[in-house]
């Protein structure tokens, strides 16, 4: 019991919490390296290509070792979608952190849960019952969270923590909420929710594939394959600037490959196994952890400037998001408590039999060896 619990429950939750962890401070790492000009485009590209290139001797020792599934055409057309999902998703987001913040990308990542639970009842992976609580707290915590993902959007106001120390920073600030919006700013919220939809989308569809083929490594394998051609066809298309294409060993090339290995590779495998494990809303549910790392991250070391929006818009984020949860989990609470009370109603052992009834048993069962 003790070590189903620990690998059901216990080692679900610490990889994942460190998963975020480290997603964000690549996230950090990767805003620093645009800082120096490095592009979105032959970021996302190279980092596939590392992550595909590491896969390749594992997953053949692995597929060679082990008895695994076989392939099929069907489950590569999945994957190769999947690929065009995540790699979409990979590019909206890298872009949108370069207009915005990897701050911003942390609080928009709140979104997830929520729109990860509108699409599972979409595909009739959740219940909902309208009059069931839980059923309530999840579709009102879905919409807490988009409204405050508009509020972090939308909205900057005045500046908490500057990095900048000229007074002009603190002049402009302060103004109204028409004068907060930054365009920039705005931009990248955008696609950083157009790539929190796209990530929803990817969770998801492999419960679907994982369902037909539930064997995460390779799956993981052939998605970078996919993601590193979508990559390669995009970021030829969007980088026409061939020297943006040559690599200097700098902050871009330690990005590309920490990205490339902990995050393409390691944190792309974790979510499999945790989504095939757990399913897809407890997976989500731990992005808004990212936010107090990203805040503290983005202020130490890129300078940062913390405005009274995104603390606004992060806290209505999370009240949506811990109101979804606490449905999801009062749901899964009631789920066991149900499953318990049809075991203890089941029909009884040879152990609560009666005596009577257990010695005309062995009796018959002596006459039946008896002719035979």
């Amino acid at each position: 019991m003790d070590r189903r619990y620990c690998y059901k429950d216990l080692l679900p939750l610490v990889v994942l919490i460190v998963n975020e962890c480290n997603n964000t401070g690549l996230f950090t790492l990767f805003k620093a390296a645009t800082l120096q000009g490095m592009s979105s485009y032959v970021f996302v590209t190279y980092a596939y290509t590392v992550a595909f290139l590491v896969l390749l001797p594992i997953t053949f020792f692995y597929r060679r070792s082990r008895v695994v599934p076989p392939l099929s055409s069907s489950i590569l057309s999945k994957i190769a979608l999947l690929g065009v999902i995540g790699c979409s998703s990979q590019i909206l987001g890298y872009v949108g952190i370069s207009y915005s913040s990897p701050t911003l990308s942390s609080a928009i990542s709140n979104l997830t849960p929520a729109f990860t639970f509108m699409l599972a009842v979409i595909c009739r992976m959740e219940k909902v019952a309208i009059k069931s609580r839980t059923t309530q707290a999840k579709i009102l915590g879905s919409i807490i969270s988009i409204s405050g993902a508009f509020i972090v959007t939308f909205y900057k106001g005045q500046s908490i923590i500057i990095a900048d120390n000229s007074p002009f920073v603190q002049l402009r600030q302060s103004n109204g909420i028409l004068t907060s919006v930054d365009r920039n700013w705005a931009i990248g919220g955008l696609l950083l929710t157009a790539c929190n939809i796209l990530l929803t989308v990817w969770f998801v569809f492999q419960v679907e594939i994982l369902k037909d083929f539930p064997d995460e490594l390779t799956m993981v394998f052939f998605y970078n394959l996919s993601a590193a051609v979508v990559a390669s066809v995009v970021g030829l298309l969007g980088e026409k600037n061939t020297s943006a294409w040559k690599i200097r060993p700098d902050i871009s090339l330690i990005s590309i490959v920490c990205t490339g290995i902990f995050n393409k590779f390691l944190s792309s495998a974790i979510y499999a196994w945790g989504i095939h494990l757990k399913g897809p809303v407890y997976v989500a549910m731990f992005k808004p952890l990212s936010i107090v790392i990203a805040v503290a991250m983005g202020v130490m070391f890129l300078g940062d400037t913390l405005h009274v929006g995104s603390i606004i818009g992060a806290t209505i984020i999370s009240i949506g998001f811990y109101t979804v949860m606490w449905g999801k989990a009062t749901e899964l609470k009631e789920e066991e408590e149900e499953e318990e009370d049809v075991g203890s109603q089941e029909s009884p052992t040879t152990e609560n039999v009666p005596l009577l009834q257990s010695n005309k048993t062995v009796n018959s069962t002596k006459k039946i060896d008896g002719s035979v």
